[in-house]
């Protein structure tokens, strides 16, 4: 015997998958406005290989402009508007902006912060003296906005 669904479909027949096109390649993701699937479109960045497979260009960078990356004397780094860029170019990138504020101990944030201030000393370490000593340096700068 048969089941049957209220609106009286039988329940094992399958749903039919909805495809998506874009750019003569088909998707089984919805396209919307944004930059990415889990926006909608895929990344501006892709190629279709034989079979209509879609081939990313991986590492892809932001433009660098004002709007996303800091100037030195405000302490370097990229600004929200650049991480959010670099992460609509490579999707699925946990990237994430300086931790500037006050932290409580032991947060996520404070771990963070720690780890950044431990891997920038080294860098300052392995720098030139003129690097080192200079206080208006890109890494000084980026460890005092980090607040190392």
């Amino acid at each position: 015997m048969r089941k049957y669904y209220s609106n009286g479909s039988p329940k094992n027949e399958e749903k039919k998958k909805k495809i998506y096109k874009r750019d003569g390649v088909e998707f089984d993701k919805p396209l919307g406005p944004k930059g990415t699937f889990n926006t909608g479109n895929p990344p501006k960045r892709y190629e279709v290989a034989e079979g209509g497979r879609i081939e990313y260009s991986k590492g892809t960078m932001p433009a660098r402009n004002k709007k996303n990356f800091r100037p030195t004397e405000k302490g370097a780094g990229m600004t929200r508007a650049g991480v959010k860029a670099y992460r609509r170019l490579n999707p699925g990138s946990k990237l994430k902006t300086a931790v500037t504020g006050k932290v409580k101990p032991g947060s996520k944030a404070a771990k963070r912060r720690k780890s950044y201030c431990a891997r920038s000393l080294g860098q300052l370490k392995r720098a030139s003296a003129k690097t080192r000593n200079d206080p208006n340096s890109r890494i000084r700068q980026a460890r005092r906005r980090w607040k190392c």
